[in-house]
């Protein structure tokens, strides 16, 4: 079985085939997911509040990420393998390329980074050093106190546009992939059309390149409130496996995300 590359990812985009992604933090899930099929997996900051119990993913440091990091690794055969760069581990460049370094070490592809112009100096010299780089618009985390709570980002005319602009402009900077978080369907279409290389949407409707999803909503498991873009997979298979199948099936369909897990 061939080995998901970023090239295979820009490929699928090309020929207009969707792709699939999950957050991974173990080796036994991990090569569930990398055997039935998963093109992605992401060793998600989520952790800090799927696996630790916080109410959000600020305390996560880069040594939890590298553990899960090389967990994940000894789990996957053929996925892409990307981590996090946790809060506050990237606020320059030179903090970004020693922490990100820790994370190829670890066993990542490509690291994935949060912001949008401000990332620009730190995305070019990550990639002109050999480290890929996943970046990260709309509803980003790490800035949930700035946006006063995890809402919908880019619902108004002037940040749709500024949401785009960052887009286009970390293309530039040497980004092979965009994940688009929470924003408004129509925006997550002109991004992904926009651009060259592939875009993740989780909340973001059906017309981007991949989605993503964190494994806990999925499979049903997460504490308390599951969000509104998610879907229950093993609520409607009772199978993990037939579950991750069953996500992988509706995404190359087209069926998932539908109108219930979308913004307008």
């Amino acid at each position: 079985m061939s080995k998901i590359t970023s090239s295979t990812l820009l490929k699928f985009k090309q020929e207009g085939k969707k792709f699939t992604s999950l957050t991974a933090y173990d080796a036994s899930f991990a090569s569930a997911f990398d055997t039935e099929g998963v093109d992605v997996l992401l060793v998600g900051d989520s952790m800090g509040m799927v696996l630790q119990g916080h109410d959000d993913t600020l305390p996560v440091s880069v040594e939890d990420i590298a553990y899960h990091t090389r967990c994940v690794r000894r789990g996957v055969q053929r996925a892409l393998l990307i981590s996090d760069m946790p809060f506050m581990s990237y606020a320059t460049p030179e903090q970004a390329m020693i922490n990100a370094a820790t994370l190829m070490q670890a066993g990542a592809n490509m690291v994935k980074v949060e912001g949008g112009h401000w990332l620009l100096e730190t995305v070019t010299k990550l990639t002109e050093r050999g480290i890929p780089v996943c970046a990260h618009l709309g509803l980003t985390p790490q800035s949930v106190h700035v946006f006063g709570g995890f809402k919908i980002q880019g619902r108004d005319a002037e940040n749709a546009q500024r949401i785009l602009d960052e887009a286009k402009a970390l293309e530039a900077a040497g980004a092979q992939l965009l994940v688009v978080e929470c924003i408004p369907a129509p925006l997550a279409k002109a991004i992904s059309e926009s651009l060259t290389i592939p875009v993740i949407g989780i909340g973001a409707g059906a017309d981007t390149d991949g989605q993503i999803l964190v494994m806990h909503d999925v499979l049903g498991i997460s504490s308390g409130y599951i969000p509104r873009f998610s879907k229950n997979f093993l609520k409607q298979t009772g199978d993990i496996r037939e579950a991750i199948r069953a996500y992988i099936d509706e995404v190359k369909k087209g069926v998932f995300p539908g109108i219930d897990h979308t913004f307008s």
